[in-house]
């Protein structure tokens, strides 16, 4: 499985994981925040709020084929 990978640079103070999520999706993603400290290990070590300057891999979530279901008829 082919995933797609962002790298962020963080660019200011007070800024955490969950905040970067959710400026870049602008919905909650659940699970997100847990795949990127998955994938970036030692990011949490960090803290809270990551340090100016900061870089790391966020995984983008590639999107589901939707769901079509057969129309029901009622008479």
């Amino acid at each position: 499985m082919n995933q797609v990978i962002e790298p962020i640079t963080v660019a200011g103070d007070f800024i955490s994981v969950s905040l970067i999520v959710w400026r870049r999706f602008k919905r909650p993603m659940p699970g997100l925040v847990e795949q990127v400290f998955d994938t970036n290990p030692g990011l949490a070590d960090l803290g809270h709020f990551l340090p100016v300057g900061t870089v790391f891999n966020l995984p983008i979530p590639t999107p589901r084929e939707p769901v079509i279901l057969d129309p029901i008829k009622l008479w």
